[in-house]
């Protein structure tokens, strides 16, 4: 999934999880952008720098030529903004100054915790929680 001239990053988000994939598919008809948007199921991670674990947690931003993530969640989501036109690029660079990233992550968070019960949201989209520490 791309979008208009040559990709200037790499989008990473979760493929089986309904709510992101309607995100996505906002992404793709409303917001043109220069990347490649994939989920991480059919992602070449290694060949991204990326883990499994990476793809789980939240959606990566991987600049186009580099490997390993650039930024994740609300950092990952400002860098695809900054790829498009001159108003997605101001959102995306207000969503990136310091202090309006530190609060978009627990909005973030709060989000990916709870996708399973927003719109488009299923059972498949729900993350799995750690296993709790065992006492004893």
């Amino acid at each position: 999934m791309t979008g208009t001239g040559e990709p200037e990053g790499t989008f990473v988000c979760d493929g089986d999880c309904a709510f992101c994939t309607m995100c996505v598919r906002f992404i793709e008809r409303r917001v043109p952008h220069k990347a490649t948007l994939v989920p991480w199921q059919w992602a070449d991670l290694p060949a991204l720098g990326l883990t499994r674990e990476q793809g789980t947690t939240a959606v990566q931003w991987v600049p186009a030529g580099t490997t390993g993530a650039a930024g994740a969640g609300p950092v990952a989501i400002a860098a695809l903004l900054r790829t498009s036109n001159p108003l997605w690029r101001a959102a995306g660079a207000v969503l990136g100054l310091r202090p309006v990233t530190a609060l978009a992550w627990p909005v973030y968070r709060w989000v990916a915790a709870n996708r399973h019960r927003l719109p488009g949201g299923t059972a498949a989209c729900a993350v799995p929680r750690p296993p709790a520490a065992s006492a004893g």
